[in-house]
């Protein structure tokens, strides 16, 4: 099995399960603190965010792509440069950041959120950024290698230690206030990413070829060309990032602002959007943990590629990404649209945002195909188009949030409608860019299939859903609904061949249970 396919199944199946963690990280959070408190929780997210891009400045993506093109030319010395002038950039950003995310959270509390109360979850926060810088290189020096098993890992313990805190922490602060308990989630995520941090430095002493502190200063020194190397890469990447950091932390802001002129008071704004992105995008969101596994893998993929001069490659790299995103996404859309109400009910004791999920499925497919299209540009040393695009759809998301969340008539849903717009922009823009720089070929008829392949299953989801709902309860009758629709659909898929038996047998548990069979 190729080095591109393997990665991409490590970090599927870990990317499996830190979602599944991550959800129940979540569950746990709505019902300690509740709507209200996931709202504090969610405005804060997006400075977090924010401050992480700028501290790392796109550098995971370029660290990756050169040490891949490092490794094809067997050159060591130019490896362990990359890594010493990197430290030496996220080190001296963290420096800067991390005491201004201290000094600049009262202001972002109470006058650009409008709601005082999300000062301690800010607060809360702020030691991440150093955290993050380091851990940021060591992941896009292992991406580069094409070892995603320490990436994968490290992030499993991530979660387990968030989730394995996160109870303690919201309850132990709860008797403070909703504001104490969402700072208490905040605080369990920067001991989740210690934890992942010492993970990444054992695994990297272990394993490393050179010594770093080894003449560090001497690399430093002599870096100039790495320097100007990352940050060509790095800069666009990040200009692509921050465009999408920027429109996330304007995001709150905006909603709340719209929605105090449609007429919404300032508690109940804080719930909505505590429904909106805390209860219905991240269910929206858990299924691009193998769309994002893929995006991982296709960096150094692609870049590899490109280095080798090798342009069939780089397009059956692009197909097997887009068509393994579409096959996936196309499951999630169908699972979420049909069952929003009870996978809602069932997680959260609530429905009451399941009609946002069932309003954006049908647009999400476009967002499980985004990342990859975005990692395929990257390591094209397109990372600039891709940035022109983020800004695009981010300018166009903002104005949307603005022009529909104000009509009283839509409000929230506006805003749900504003995401749902920018996110297919930017996807269809990724596309037309690798169209008009690469050899591609669209093949229509799979493209058909699939439409008719989620047309079906979810039909029949549905239809075996009404049929057992008066003779099982309905945690049940939805598991087993689910089952029926995901068997359905990958009948369907390997009849209209968009799965491949040879694809298949590339699996690692496919292989074994074929090889023992022989015996």
């Amino acid at each position: 099995m190729s080095k591109f396919l393997q990665g991409t199944i490590i970090l599927i199946v870990a990317g499996l399960i830190t979602r599944v963690l991550g959800f129940i990280n979540r569950i746990v959070v709505a019902r300690v603190i509740g709507e209200e408190g996931v709202g504090l929780y969610m405005m804060a997210v997006p400075t977090l965010v924010l401050a992480i891009t700028l501290t790392q400045m796109g550098l995971p993506v370029a660290i990756s792509k050169l040490v891949a093109e490092a490794e094809t030319m067997g050159d060591e010395q130019k490896v362990k440069k990359i890594l010493v002038v990197s430290l030496v950039i996220t080190g001296t950003l963290s420096v800067l950041f991390f005491p201004a995310m201290v000094l600049l959270a009262p202001f972002l509390a109470t006058t650009l959120f409008t709601d005082a109360r999300t000062y301690y979850p800010l607060l809360a926060v702020a030691p991440v950024v150093p955290i993050v810088a380091v851990s940021s290189v060591l992941r896009g020096y292992f991406q580069g290698r094409q070892q995603m098993k320490p990436y994968a890992y490290s992030q499993l313990i991530e979660q387990i230690v968030r989730i394995s805190l996160i109870a303690f922490c919201t309850e132990m602060f709860l008797p403070y206030g909703i504001e104490y308990a969402a700072a208490g989630a905040m605080f369990s995520a920067v001991l989740g990413e210690l934890a992942s941090l010492f993970y990444l430095v054992y695994i990297f002493k272990r394993k490393k070829p050179m010594k770093l502190r080894s003449q560090f200063f001497r690399y430093v020194k002599a870096g100039r060309e790495t320097f100007i190397g990352l940050l060509r890469i790095a800069i666009p990447t990040t200009g692509s990032r921050l465009i999408g950091s920027i429109a996330w932390f304007l995001e709150p802001i905006v909603v709340a602002r719209s929605l105090a002129i449609a007429g919404v008071a300032t508690a109940a704004a804080t719930k909505q959007y505590g429904e909106l992105t805390g209860y219905a995008l991240p269910l929206l969101m858990l299924p691009s943990f193998i769309t994002y596994s893929l995006s991982t893998s296709l960096v150094p993929a692609i870049s590899e590629a490109a280095a080798q001069r090798q342009p069939l490659l780089i397009e059956h790299r692009v197909q097997q990404g887009m068509r393994l995103s579409l096959i996936t996404g196309g499951l999630a859309v169908v699972v979420l649209y049909v069952f929003a109400d009870p996978i809602m009910l069932l997680m959260y004791g609530t429905s009451n945002a399941a009609v946002f999920v069932q309003v954006m499925a049908p647009f999400f497919l476009f967002y499980y195909c985004q990342g990859p299209l975005q990692a395929v540009l990257q390591g094209l040393d397109l990372a600039k188009a891709a940035m022109v695009n983020s800004f695009i759809g981010s300018a166009v998301k903002t104005a949307c949030i603005f022009a529909l969340a104000t009509q009283p008539k839509l409000g929230i849903m506006g805003a749900a409608l504003a995401i749902a717009i920018g996110t297919v922009l930017v996807t269809l823009l990724h596309f037309a860019t690798i169209v008009q720089t690469i050899s591609y070929s669209i093949y229509v008829l799979e493209y058909v299939y699939t439409l008719l392949t989620m047309a079906a299953s979810g039909l029949i989801g549905h239809v075996a859903f009404r049929y057992w709902q008066y003779s099982l309860p309905i945690n049940i009758r939805t598991l087993m609904a689910i089952t029926v629709t995901t068997v359905t659909y990958i009948i369907l898929l390997i009849m209209f061949n968009l799965v491949k038996c040879e694809e298949l047998a590339r699996l690692p548990f496919v292989r074994l249970f074929l090889r023992k069979k022989r015996f």
